[in-house]
């Protein structure tokens, strides 16, 4: 999913199964703080819900990053997914990278879901999961749908060692999953108690890295 810093995203994609395995989740709101190489350059919101359609997520990105304290890149990412049985029903993204606007579509379709990018009436079979870390069961997936691009990114998950990550200014033991994709990886740590989202770090074109805390 992630090939460059702009990229980072979350949407939903699972094995049939999940429709029945889905655990409960609660009303939830995830704020954090990003970070390019240690600095500052703005913050990712998720918040969770539960409607009469399933649960609704809303991600909202917004990024700048500053040279000697002038601005020289923006990133706007927004999404909202709604879920149903632990699979992704519909998305609708919209994106700004640099000046350049992108977005994508997915709706439900008869053996799947139907995606509007990169190429329109896209079928994507079964149920879809994509860059969902607050979910469980992404953690078991081999395919995640890109909710910039609408691509279905091959990866390789895996639990690693233990350790402490920052959270709000204090130590806190997690546990971390790492995410492989072709050409990146994505540590994603959890709470060692209670398995709650604490943040991510990423690799980055350039060796450069990227990280999500909680404000």
């Amino acid at each position: 999913m992630l090939k460059t810093l702009w990229v980072l995203a979350l949407a939903c994609a699972a094995a049939p199964s999940l429709r029945a395995q889905a655990p409960p989740l609660p009303p939830r709101e995830w704020r954090f703080e990003a970070r390019l190489d240690g600095e500052p350059i703005g913050e990712h919101v998720f918040r969770l819900s539960a409607g009469a359609q399933g649960l609704q997520l809303a991600s909202d990105a917004r990024f700048t990053v500053r040279v000697l304290g002038i601005p020289v890149y923006r990133y706007r990412h927004q999404a909202h997914e709604q879920w149903q049985g632990g699979c992704l029903a519909s998305l609708r993204s919209d994106t700004e990278d640099g000046g350049k606007p992108s977005s994508v579509r997915a709706a439900p379709a008869e053996g799947g879901l139907r995606v509007d990018a990169p190429a329109p009436g896209r079928l994507l079979p079964g149920c879809v999961m994509g860059f969902a870390y607050w979910h469980p069961a992404m953690r078991r997936q081999a395919q995640l749908l890109d909710p910039q691009t609408g691509q279905l990114e091959p990866v390789r998950i895996q639990q690693l060692e233990a350790g402490t990550v920052d959270v709000r200014g204090a130590p806190v033991a997690a546990v971390r999953w790492r995410i492989a994709l072709r050409d990146q990886a994505i540590d994603v740590w959890y709470a060692a108690a209670g398995d709650d989202w604490l943040g991510l770090d990423s690799s980055l074109a350039g060796g450069r890295r990227l990280s999500y805390r909680l404000r």
